[in-house]
Protein backbone atom coordinates (compact mmCIF):
# COMPACT_ATOMS: atom_id res chain seq x y z
CA UNK A 1 0.00 0.00 0.00
CA UNK A 2 1.60 3.29 -1.05
CA UNK A 3 2.62 5.78 1.63
CA UNK A 4 2.13 9.30 0.30
CA UNK A 5 5.07 11.63 0.90
CA UNK A 6 4.53 14.77 -1.18
CA UNK A 7 1.76 17.42 -1.16
CA UNK A 8 -0.70 17.83 -4.01
CA UNK A 9 -4.29 18.82 -4.68
CA UNK A 10 -6.80 16.13 -3.80
CA UNK A 11 -8.56 16.30 -7.18
CA UNK A 12 -7.33 16.81 -10.72
CA UNK A 13 -9.18 19.20 -13.07
CA UNK A 14 -11.39 16.37 -14.34
CA UNK A 15 -12.45 15.45 -10.77
CA UNK A 16 -10.35 12.28 -10.49
CA UNK A 17 -8.03 11.65 -7.56
CA UNK A 18 -4.48 12.95 -7.87
CA UNK A 19 -3.04 10.43 -5.40
CA UNK A 20 -4.33 7.32 -3.65
CA UNK A 21 -2.83 5.91 -0.46
CA UNK A 22 -2.09 6.79 3.15
CA UNK A 23 0.18 9.23 4.96
CA UNK A 24 1.40 10.18 8.44
CA UNK A 25 0.47 13.84 8.00
CA UNK A 26 -2.19 15.61 5.89
CA UNK A 27 -0.65 16.33 2.48
CA UNK A 28 -3.60 16.90 0.13
CA UNK A 29 -5.41 20.19 -0.44
CA UNK A 30 -9.11 19.43 -0.21
CA UNK A 31 -10.16 21.15 -3.45
CA UNK A 32 -13.72 19.87 -3.55
CA UNK A 33 -14.65 22.58 -6.07
CA UNK A 34 -13.16 20.24 -8.70
CA UNK A 35 -15.58 17.43 -7.89
CA UNK A 36 -17.08 16.23 -11.19
CA UNK A 37 -19.22 13.13 -11.03
CA UNK A 38 -22.48 14.49 -12.46
CA UNK A 39 -22.34 15.51 -16.15
CA UNK A 40 -23.42 18.81 -17.69
CA UNK A 41 -26.67 20.28 -16.36
CA UNK A 42 -26.73 17.84 -13.43
CA UNK A 43 -23.57 19.33 -11.88
CA UNK A 44 -25.79 21.51 -9.68
CA UNK A 45 -26.62 18.36 -7.68
CA UNK A 46 -23.00 17.61 -6.85
CA UNK A 47 -23.11 19.68 -3.67
CA UNK A 48 -25.92 17.45 -2.47
CA UNK A 49 -23.64 14.40 -2.64
CA UNK A 50 -20.58 15.88 -0.89
CA UNK A 51 -20.17 14.82 2.75
CA UNK A 52 -17.93 16.62 5.25
CA UNK A 53 -17.60 16.22 9.01
CA UNK A 54 -15.55 17.18 12.05
CA UNK A 55 -15.88 14.80 15.03
CA UNK A 56 -14.06 14.99 18.36
CA UNK A 57 -14.07 12.40 21.13
CA UNK A 58 -12.66 12.41 24.64
CA UNK A 59 -11.68 9.51 26.91
CA UNK A 60 -11.46 10.39 30.62
CA UNK A 61 -11.05 7.93 33.51
CA UNK A 62 -14.83 8.04 34.11
CA UNK A 63 -16.49 9.10 30.88
CA UNK A 64 -16.57 9.16 27.10
CA UNK A 65 -17.68 12.36 25.36
CA UNK A 66 -18.20 13.01 21.64
CA UNK A 67 -19.41 15.99 19.61
CA UNK A 68 -19.67 16.38 15.84
CA UNK A 69 -20.56 18.87 13.12
CA UNK A 70 -21.43 17.45 9.71
CA UNK A 71 -22.56 18.81 6.35
CA UNK A 72 -24.28 16.04 4.40
CA UNK A 73 -24.88 18.16 1.29
CA UNK A 74 -28.65 18.52 1.65
CA UNK A 75 -28.68 18.90 5.45
CA UNK A 76 -26.44 19.62 8.42
CA UNK A 77 -26.26 17.23 11.34
CA UNK A 78 -25.07 18.25 14.82
CA UNK A 79 -24.84 15.77 17.67
CA UNK A 80 -23.23 15.16 21.04
CA UNK A 81 -23.30 12.30 23.50
CA UNK A 82 -21.83 11.48 26.87
CA UNK A 83 -21.42 8.12 28.57
CA UNK A 84 -20.55 7.58 32.24
CA UNK A 85 -18.68 4.25 32.54
CA UNK A 86 -19.21 3.76 36.25
CA UNK A 87 -22.90 4.69 36.46
CA UNK A 88 -23.74 3.33 32.98
CA UNK A 89 -25.57 6.58 32.29
CA UNK A 90 -25.82 7.70 28.65
CA UNK A 91 -27.44 10.60 26.87
CA UNK A 92 -27.34 11.72 23.24
CA UNK A 93 -28.97 14.54 21.30
CA UNK A 94 -28.82 15.58 17.67
CA UNK A 95 -30.18 18.31 15.46
CA UNK A 96 -30.80 18.51 11.72
CA UNK A 97 -30.57 21.89 10.04
CA UNK A 98 -29.97 23.51 6.67
CA UNK A 99 -26.44 22.96 5.32
CA UNK A 100 -25.47 26.60 5.88
CA UNK A 101 -26.04 26.18 9.64
CA UNK A 102 -22.68 24.40 9.94
CA UNK A 103 -19.42 26.02 8.84
CA UNK A 104 -16.46 23.72 8.19
CA UNK A 105 -12.93 24.63 7.04
CA UNK A 106 -11.42 23.58 3.73
CA UNK A 107 -8.69 21.42 5.31
CA UNK A 108 -8.12 19.61 8.61
CA UNK A 109 -4.93 21.48 9.56
CA UNK A 110 -5.73 25.03 8.47
CA UNK A 111 -4.34 27.15 11.31
CA UNK A 112 -6.82 29.52 13.01
CA UNK A 113 -9.69 27.89 11.13
CA UNK A 114 -13.00 27.21 12.87
CA UNK A 115 -15.81 24.71 12.57
CA UNK A 116 -18.91 26.19 14.12
CA UNK A 117 -22.64 25.91 14.70
CA UNK A 118 -24.93 28.30 16.55
CA UNK A 119 -28.69 28.20 16.97
CA UNK A 120 -30.41 30.12 19.74
CA UNK A 121 -28.39 29.61 22.89
CA UNK A 122 -26.65 26.48 21.58
CA UNK A 123 -23.09 27.08 20.42
CA UNK A 124 -20.40 24.62 19.26
CA UNK A 125 -16.97 25.73 18.03
CA UNK A 126 -13.82 23.82 17.09
CA UNK A 127 -10.69 25.92 16.55
CA UNK A 128 -7.33 24.82 15.11
CA UNK A 129 -4.15 26.42 16.44
CA UNK A 130 -0.51 25.64 15.67
CA UNK A 131 -0.05 23.12 18.48
CA UNK A 132 -3.50 22.44 19.89
CA UNK A 133 -7.21 22.14 19.10
CA UNK A 134 -9.86 23.95 21.10
CA UNK A 135 -13.36 22.53 21.64
CA UNK A 136 -16.11 24.73 23.03
CA UNK A 137 -19.64 23.43 23.60
CA UNK A 138 -22.54 25.21 25.29
CA UNK A 139 -25.82 23.31 24.92
CA UNK A 140 -28.21 24.46 27.70
CA UNK A 141 -31.18 22.31 26.59
CA UNK A 142 -29.17 19.08 26.50
CA UNK A 143 -30.74 16.23 28.48
CA UNK A 144 -34.04 17.97 29.28
CA UNK A 145 -32.36 21.16 30.45
CA UNK A 146 -29.56 19.64 32.50
CA UNK A 147 -27.18 21.23 30.02
CA UNK A 148 -23.89 20.21 28.47
CA UNK A 149 -20.78 22.38 28.59
CA UNK A 150 -17.23 21.64 27.49
CA UNK A 151 -14.15 23.83 27.27
CA UNK A 152 -11.28 21.61 26.17
CA UNK A 153 -7.79 22.03 24.74
CA UNK A 154 -6.22 19.03 22.97
CA UNK A 155 -2.45 19.19 22.57
CA UNK A 156 -1.54 18.48 18.94
CA UNK A 157 2.08 19.41 18.15
CA UNK A 158 3.12 19.33 14.47
CA UNK A 159 5.23 16.18 14.94
CA UNK A 160 2.25 14.15 16.24
CA UNK A 161 1.40 11.71 13.46
CA UNK A 162 -2.12 11.01 12.22
CA UNK A 163 -3.75 8.36 10.07
CA UNK A 164 -4.60 9.92 6.69
CA UNK A 165 -6.09 8.02 3.79
CA UNK A 166 -7.56 8.81 0.40
CA UNK A 167 -9.20 5.90 -1.41
CA UNK A 168 -11.69 5.55 -4.27
CA UNK A 169 -15.19 4.13 -4.36
CA UNK A 170 -15.19 4.52 -8.14
CA UNK A 171 -13.48 6.73 -10.71
CA UNK A 172 -14.79 10.01 -9.25
CA UNK A 173 -16.21 8.98 -5.88
CA UNK A 174 -13.78 8.89 -2.99
CA UNK A 175 -13.15 9.08 0.74
CA UNK A 176 -10.57 11.37 2.36
CA UNK A 177 -10.09 10.99 6.09
CA UNK A 178 -7.79 12.09 8.89
CA UNK A 179 -7.85 10.46 12.31
CA UNK A 180 -5.68 11.63 15.21
CA UNK A 181 -5.51 9.55 18.39
CA UNK A 182 -4.07 10.17 21.85
CA UNK A 183 -4.19 13.97 22.15
CA UNK A 184 -3.55 15.01 25.80
CA UNK A 185 -6.61 16.95 26.95
CA UNK A 186 -7.25 19.55 29.61
CA UNK A 187 -10.21 21.72 30.57
CA UNK A 188 -13.67 21.08 31.93
CA UNK A 189 -16.59 18.83 31.02
CA UNK A 190 -19.93 19.52 32.67
CA UNK A 191 -23.19 17.56 32.40
CA UNK A 192 -25.89 18.99 34.62
CA UNK A 193 -24.45 19.31 38.13
CA UNK A 194 -21.65 16.88 37.30
CA UNK A 195 -18.42 18.71 36.57
CA UNK A 196 -15.19 16.94 35.66
CA UNK A 197 -11.77 18.56 35.57
CA UNK A 198 -9.95 17.10 32.58
CA UNK A 199 -6.18 16.63 32.96
CA UNK A 200 -3.65 15.60 30.26
CA UNK A 201 -2.11 12.96 32.55
CA UNK A 202 -5.36 10.97 32.56
CA UNK A 203 -7.51 12.10 29.60
CA UNK A 204 -6.98 11.86 25.85
CA UNK A 205 -8.90 13.24 22.91
CA UNK A 206 -9.10 12.24 19.28
CA UNK A 207 -10.26 13.62 15.95
CA UNK A 208 -12.15 12.12 13.00
CA UNK A 209 -12.14 14.63 10.12
CA UNK A 210 -13.31 13.63 6.69
CA UNK A 211 -14.96 14.37 3.40
CA UNK A 212 -15.98 12.46 0.34
CA UNK A 213 -18.46 11.50 -2.29
CA UNK A 214 -20.01 8.29 -1.01
CA UNK A 215 -22.44 5.84 -2.58
CA UNK A 216 -25.96 6.57 -1.38
CA UNK A 217 -26.08 3.21 0.42
CA UNK A 218 -22.96 2.79 2.54
CA UNK A 219 -21.64 0.47 5.21
CA UNK A 220 -18.54 0.47 7.40
CA UNK A 221 -16.91 -0.79 10.58
CA UNK A 222 -14.73 1.41 12.75
CA UNK A 223 -12.84 0.65 15.96
CA UNK A 224 -10.77 3.07 18.00
CA UNK A 225 -9.17 3.69 21.37
CA UNK A 226 -6.88 6.21 23.06
CA UNK A 227 -5.30 5.43 26.41
CA UNK A 228 -2.14 4.93 28.43
CA UNK A 229 0.38 2.11 28.57
CA UNK A 230 2.86 1.66 31.42
CA UNK A 231 6.15 0.00 30.54
CA UNK A 232 8.46 -1.62 33.07
CA UNK A 233 10.89 0.87 34.64
CA UNK A 234 14.40 1.16 33.25
CA UNK A 235 17.48 2.57 35.00
CA UNK A 236 18.13 5.27 36.01
CA UNK A 237 14.35 5.71 36.43
CA UNK A 238 12.65 3.30 38.79
CA UNK A 239 9.05 4.30 38.17
CA UNK A 240 6.82 2.85 35.44
CA UNK A 241 7.12 4.93 32.26
CA UNK A 242 3.72 5.94 30.87
CA UNK A 243 3.19 6.28 27.15
CA UNK A 244 0.10 6.92 25.08
CA UNK A 245 -1.32 4.06 23.04
CA UNK A 246 -4.09 4.16 20.47
CA UNK A 247 -5.84 1.99 17.92
CA UNK A 248 -7.54 2.92 14.69
CA UNK A 249 -9.09 0.10 12.66
CA UNK A 250 -11.60 0.29 9.83
CA UNK A 251 -13.14 -1.49 6.88
CA UNK A 252 -15.85 -0.79 4.33
CA UNK A 253 -14.51 2.65 3.45
CA UNK A 254 -14.18 2.23 -0.30
CA UNK A 255 -11.46 0.22 -2.04
CA UNK A 256 -9.26 -0.82 0.88
CA UNK A 257 -6.90 -2.67 -1.46
CA UNK A 258 -5.64 0.82 -2.32
CA UNK A 259 -5.08 1.80 1.33
CA UNK A 260 -6.36 1.08 4.81
CA UNK A 261 -6.60 3.21 7.93
CA UNK A 262 -5.43 0.43 10.26
CA UNK A 263 -2.76 1.49 12.72
CA UNK A 264 -1.30 1.24 16.20
CA UNK A 265 -0.36 4.64 17.60
CA UNK A 266 2.43 4.81 20.23
CA UNK A 267 3.43 8.17 21.71
CA UNK A 268 2.12 9.97 18.66
CA UNK A 269 3.78 7.73 16.07
CA UNK A 270 1.90 5.62 13.52
CA UNK A 271 2.75 1.91 13.24
CA UNK A 272 0.93 0.97 10.05
CA UNK A 273 -1.06 -2.26 9.79
CA UNK A 274 -2.33 -3.83 6.57
CA UNK A 275 -5.72 -5.57 6.25
CA UNK A 276 -7.66 -6.22 9.49
CA UNK A 277 -10.68 -8.51 9.82
CA UNK A 278 -13.58 -7.60 12.13
CA UNK A 279 -15.05 -10.82 13.55
CA UNK A 280 -18.32 -10.34 15.46
CA UNK A 281 -21.90 -11.54 15.68
CA UNK A 282 -24.32 -9.08 14.00
CA UNK A 283 -27.20 -10.84 15.76
CA UNK A 284 -25.72 -9.95 19.14
CA UNK A 285 -23.25 -7.07 19.09
CA UNK A 286 -22.58 -7.40 22.82
CA UNK A 287 -20.67 -10.66 22.37
CA UNK A 288 -16.85 -10.35 22.18
CA UNK A 289 -15.35 -9.06 18.92
CA UNK A 290 -12.07 -10.36 17.48
CA UNK A 291 -9.58 -8.40 15.37
CA UNK A 292 -6.88 -10.13 13.33
CA UNK A 293 -4.67 -8.89 10.54
CA UNK A 294 -3.19 -10.60 7.48
CA UNK A 295 0.44 -10.27 8.61
CA UNK A 296 0.28 -11.83 12.08
CA UNK A 297 0.87 -8.51 13.85
CA UNK A 298 -2.55 -7.99 15.45
CA UNK A 299 -4.57 -10.35 17.63
CA UNK A 300 -7.13 -8.62 19.86
CA UNK A 301 -10.32 -9.41 21.72
CA UNK A 302 -12.77 -6.61 22.42
CA UNK A 303 -15.26 -7.25 25.23
CA UNK A 304 -18.20 -4.80 25.18
CA UNK A 305 -19.77 -3.42 28.34
CA UNK A 306 -22.29 -1.00 26.76
CA UNK A 307 -24.11 -0.69 23.43
CA UNK A 308 -25.09 2.64 21.92
CA UNK A 309 -27.74 2.38 19.20
CA UNK A 310 -28.51 5.45 17.08
CA UNK A 311 -31.15 5.38 14.36
CA UNK A 312 -32.30 8.07 11.93
CA UNK A 313 -35.27 7.61 9.58
CA UNK A 314 -35.99 10.49 7.19
CA UNK A 315 -37.07 10.62 3.52
CA UNK A 316 -33.54 11.24 2.18
CA UNK A 317 -31.43 10.30 5.18
CA UNK A 318 -31.36 7.15 7.24
CA UNK A 319 -28.71 5.49 9.34
CA UNK A 320 -28.28 2.84 11.99
CA UNK A 321 -25.23 2.70 14.24
CA UNK A 322 -24.34 0.04 16.76
CA UNK A 323 -21.41 1.43 18.73
CA UNK A 324 -20.03 -0.79 21.48
CA UNK A 325 -17.92 0.48 24.35
CA UNK A 326 -15.60 -2.04 25.91
CA UNK A 327 -12.04 -3.14 26.63
CA UNK A 328 -9.30 -4.39 24.32
CA UNK A 329 -7.00 -7.27 25.30
CA UNK A 330 -4.26 -8.86 23.23
CA UNK A 331 -1.11 -8.08 21.32
CA UNK A 332 0.09 -5.80 18.53
CA UNK A 333 3.52 -5.85 16.84
CA UNK A 334 5.15 -2.48 16.11
CA UNK A 335 6.97 -1.60 12.90
CA UNK A 336 10.30 -2.47 14.56
CA UNK A 337 9.09 -5.88 15.77
CA UNK A 338 8.33 -5.07 19.41
CA UNK A 339 5.31 -6.84 20.90
CA UNK A 340 2.90 -4.54 22.73
CA UNK A 341 0.47 -6.14 25.17
CA UNK A 342 -2.85 -4.37 25.67
CA UNK A 343 -4.73 -5.10 28.88
CA UNK A 344 -8.09 -3.45 29.49
CA UNK A 345 -7.66 -0.57 27.03
CA UNK A 346 -11.04 1.22 26.90
CA UNK A 347 -12.31 1.96 23.41
CA UNK A 348 -15.17 1.37 21.02
CA UNK A 349 -16.11 -0.65 17.94
CA UNK A 350 -19.04 -0.04 15.63
CA UNK A 351 -21.12 -1.18 12.68
CA UNK A 352 -22.75 1.58 10.64
CA UNK A 353 -25.28 1.37 7.81
CA UNK A 354 -26.26 4.63 6.08
CA UNK A 355 -28.39 5.94 3.24
CA UNK A 356 -27.10 9.47 2.82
Amino acid sequence: MPELTHPSPLLQPDGSLTQVGWSRHPLLDCNLERAAFYPGPLRFWQKMRLKRWDYYALFTPKRFFAVALANLGYAANVFAYLFDYTKREFHEESRLALPRAVRLPRDSDEEHSESCYQSGDTRITFRVESDRRLISVDWPAFDHGKGLRAELALACPPQHESMNIVIPFSQRRFYLNRKINCLPAEGILQWGELREEVAPTSSLGQLDWGCGIWPYRSYWNWASASGFLYRAPRPPRWQPEPMTVGLNLGTGFGDTSAATENALILDGRIHKLDQVEFIYDPRDYTRPWLFRDNQGRLDLMFTPFYERVARTRLPLLSSEVHQLFGRYEGRVITDNGEEIQLQGLVGFAEEHHAQW
